[in-house]
């Protein structure tokens, strides 16, 4: 058998590219190499405007024609890196050489010292990942997760009079609204995204082993320590002052497993949805061209959902993870975090994949309104709590002397269905005041949906 031509191994970068490639801007290898310039480009800018170690401020047209290497980063500067770390074996020492490489070009040799200039490595790395993955976060991922939760908080509204039959335990159990039911993950969702929304970026920078030793001997009457903080705030980054070689990472293992969260609640949706449409209270709307079965022509099959469920399993694999690994180093530092870092986009992309398929499959769906109404009204016995309850009232009341109401409704519909014509004869037989037994009289499966409807108004809608 001959060899296949060389391919690219995940489908986030084949299949599903279309979905994931706004995610590569932010976390991929070459992004993470821009932002690893752009950290070494302001660094020695930061330096040179306070003219430290006898520097001279570099012009406005200088300082653009810097950052131009950052603007300007391509495919020709990722292929010059590459042939750097296939000499040095070290991504940040390649990034190093390829600033210097600018300066020079620049005529600008008297700074180059000041190229990664007391830094460990990890001093560009970690705040180059923050930058690349709050890009990532707010750029990609939370407008794609907003917009689904938005479209979810619609649907609850559109719904929320459709009265359904609730399953506990799989069992019929006390109506509610479907708007009702998908507000509950709208707000569960909802509540996530907020916390994702007011996440922490961290970021240190104090060198080999997070007390600023070689900066202090180069020039112990500087205040690193108030100069730290300030060059992170040209990132809009918070500066952690306690670190080993590392930034702890704990920021990043937060995140993750508050989209990992977020992931679980969307995967419980996807879950129920795939039940709703089971059981023929969605049904899917067909769509021009598709095939459903390659031999049943009649399906159509909730793949959008199916979809979103393995992929959100994938997602929180990795990113449980990254929750769990970047949080421990051994002493000062060690390589764990290296390896496990690059694979922050894989785990954002299979989320962002999910997102998307749930998104396109709630669209794909509409309510089955005599489906609702059909197994509300194959379904009185659900009345028996109703019942039940407003017997314990009258008691309490003094106008009933029944006896343990409870197990007189148990005996009357536990495990087995009763129709409309035998809960009207229990109540007209019931020893109640008229009031009481009035309202009971009045009351339908689709009327027994308490306040439903007005709990979607405390919705938050994105």
């Amino acid at each position: 058998m001959s060899p296949l031509p060389p391919q690219i191994l995940s489908p986030l970068d084949s299949r599903y590219a279309s979905v994931t490639a706004p995610l590569a801007e932010h976390l991929s290898e070459a992004a993470l190499n821009r932002a690893r310039v752009h950290v070494e480009i302001e660094w020695i800018v930061f330096l040179t405007d306070r003219e430290l170690f006898g520097s001279t401020r570099l012009d406005d047209e200088q300082k653009s024609a810097l950052r131009r290497v950052v603007t300007d980063f391509g495919q020709p500067a990722l292929d010059e890196l590459a042939a750097d770390e296939a000499v040095t074996r070290h991504d940040v020492k390649a990034v190093e050489y390829f600033v210097r490489r600018r300066l020079a070009e620049l005529g600008l040799d008297p700074i180059a010292e000041l190229t990664h200039f007391a830094c460990t490595s990890e001093d560009i790395n970690n705040l180059s990942y923050a930058i690349t993955v709050r890009g990532a976060v707010q750029h990609v991922w939370l407008p794609a997760a907003q917009d689904l939760v938005a479209k979810l908080a619609e649907l609850a509204v559109d719904h929320r009079d459709d009265a359904i039959l609730s399953l506990t335990h799989g069992q019929p159990a006390t109506p509610s609204t479907l708007g009702k039911e998908l507000a509950v993950f709208a707000h569960r969702l909802g509540r996530v995204l907020r916390r994702i929304e007011n996440a922490e970026y961290l970021g240190k920078f104090a060198g080999a082993t997070g007390n600023f030793a070689a900066h202090v001997v180069a020039a112990p009457e500087l205040d690193w320590e108030a100069l730290a903080p300030e060059f992170l705030s040209a990132f809009d980054l918070e500066w952690n002052p306690l670190t080993t070689q590392i930034e702890s990472h704990d920021w990043q293992a937060e995140l993750y497993s508050d989209v990992a969260h977020f992931n679980r609640i969307l995967h419980n949706l996807c879950t129920d949805v795939w039940m709703y449409i089971s059981r023929g209270v969605f049904r899917q709307i067909p769509q021009a061209g598709t095939t459903g079965s390659s031999t049943m022509p009649h399906k159509i099959n909730p793949i959008r959902f199916e979809n979103a469920e393995s992929n959100l399993e994938l997602s929180n694999a990795i990113l449980d993870s990254l929750a769990s690994t970047l949080v421990t180093s051994r002493l000062q530092r060690d390589l764990t975090d290296s390896s496990s870092q690059r694979n922050i986009g894989v785990g954002f992309g299979h989320s962002l994949l999910a997102i998307g398929n749930a998104r396109r499959g709630l669209e794909e769906i509409a309510v089955d309104r005599d489906v609702l109404a059909r197994e509300l009204d194959e379904n009185w016995e659900v009345l028996g709590e109703a019942i039940q309850t407003v017997i314990r009232a009258e008691i309490v009341a003094g106008r009933s002397t029944i006896h343990d109401p409870y197990a007189v409704l148990k005996e009357l519909t536990r495990g087995h269905r009763i129709g409309r014509d035998d809960l009207v004869a229990f109540v007209e037989g019931l020893d109640i005041g008229d009031d009481a037994k009035q309202r009971l009289l009045a009351l339908t499966p689709a009327r027994y949906t308490g306040r439903s409807s007005e709990l979607v108004e405390r919705l938050e809608r994105p």
